[in-house]
């Protein structure tokens, strides 16, 4: 057996906007209602109502972290108008994860903002971070003394580009100065986000708290060996994988590295234009293989290349998202088991990792892609929001018990 290091943390993540339901006052459901996404979110899994009963599967799956995000328009639904039933509410939900030997890990910006910041101008406006800062400080000063593990920004370049480059996300633009201003902006708030929390532990005396970002990576490799493909392979790899971190380190603003891999990028690009070199892939069906059911690569050992690379930083590692959307749920164990296997093989080459979060608990709301992506290691059924453990879920509650693969 391959035994992973004592205190490990296993669990796995939601996203409020994915799981709640009813988040009317974001940015998400003012698109939702206006149409302009395709599906639109409604009552979600209605986790806000029934995340005791999630957590409770949780735990009888063994796990011992979860990894959750607060809805900033819930806590702040009007601009200043900070709700008191919304903070008692994560507080009543961080309190219910430790009764039950679940370590909470919270995000605080998980693709979502207030309706009324996205008005003003949101992220293209470097001027506007100080209400999210404003956020942090709230609600990190009211729930410091419950928690250690905080995540300020999921998937900042996903954001970005998926928002201001790629149009598929409110506020649905296409700008590449956007996309860079958005970012720049993003690492900036996550380097200011950063010391306001080790501030408020100071202020508090509590223990030092482990504040990170969830980095997407992707595994970028080369369909075909020229010249123009090993370039766009460079870019790609400096500009989404790694530039992030960079920056933030620079400044030392991170006590951990958070990760989110799911799959392979294979870059093969016709053309100088940069907006193929940063992101046309392989049309031509080389190097095939097994894929999810929106059709990204299964590509286990892009993980532990990744991790490699990353070893250079010197910052422990904390796996936040790996998961599969999938129909056939023993492709999902082997989805699983094939990333353990190579997270361990990545252990043994001296690379310290914290744990291991599937993504995710419970089936949900998957953005764009609406209802259709199954993630969960917990089917849920929407219309009766009953929940289904799956067997992955039960073979992944074996490896915790055991500690080992």
């Amino acid at each position: 057996m391959k035994k992973f290091p004592q205190g490990f943390f296993w669990g796995a993540s939601t996203a409020a906007h994915q799981v709640e339901g009813a988040n009317v006052h974001n940015d998400w459901w003012q698109a939702e209602e206006r149409r302009c996404v395709k599906v639109a979110s409604g009552a979600a899994c209605k986790h806000y109502e029934l995340y005791a009963q999630d957590f409770d599967l949780a735990k009888q799956l063994n796990h011992n972290c979860h990894r959750f995000s607060i809805e900033w328009s819930r806590i702040e639904p009007q601009e200043g108008n900070f709700s008191l039933e919304a903070i008692q509410h994560y507080r009543q939900v961080i309190a219910d994860l430790k009764s039950k030997g679940l370590e909470p890990v919270v995000t605080l910006h998980h693709f979502t903002n207030p309706a009324w910041f996205s008005q003003k101008g949101g992220w293209t406006k470097f001027n506007l971070n100080k209400y999210f800062l404003r956020f942090v400080e709230r609600i990190v000063g009211e729930l410091a003394q419950d928690v250690r593990f905080w995540v300020t920004i999921n998937e900042p370049l996903v954001y970005s580009s998926h928002a201001y480059f790629l149009g598929v996300w409110p506020p649905q633009e296409r700008s590449l100065l956007k996309t860079v201003k958005v970012t720049l902006n993003l690492a900036e708030t996550h380097i200011k986000a950063y010391r306001i929390i080790h501030r408020i532990y100071r202020q508090q005396a509590l223990s030092r708290p482990m504040v990170s970002i969830a980095a997407n990576l992707q595994a970028f490799e080369i369909c075909r060996a020229n010249f123009r493909n090993k370039l766009a392979a460079y870019l790609r790899n400096k500009l989404y994988n790694f530039y992030f971190i960079e920056k933030v380190l620079r400044k030392k603003t991170l006590d951990y590295i958070g990760v989110n891999y799911y799959s392979r990028n294979l870059v093969d690009v016709k053309s100088w234009k940069l907006a193929d070199l940063l992101a046309q892939t392989c049309q031509d069906n080389h190097f095939p293989l097994p894929k999810n059911s929106l059709g990204w690569d299964i590509y286990p050992q892009g993980l532990y290349k990744l991790l490699l690379r990353l070893k250079r930083y010197g910052l422990a590692v904390l796996i936040t998202e790996n998961g599969i959307c999938t129909d056939n749920d023993d492709l999902r164990w082997d989805y699983i088991r094939q990333h353990l296997e190579q997270l361990h093989r990545a252990l043994a080459e001296g690379i310290e990792i914290w744990g291991y979060i599937y993504w995710s608990l419970i089936d949900n709301f998957e953005w764009d892609k609406g209802f259709t992506p199954c993630f969960g290691l917990v089917g849920v059924d929407y219309r009766n929001f009953k929940r289904t453990v799956r067997e992955s879920a039960v073979k992944l509650a074996a490896v915790i018990k055991n500690n080992g693969i």
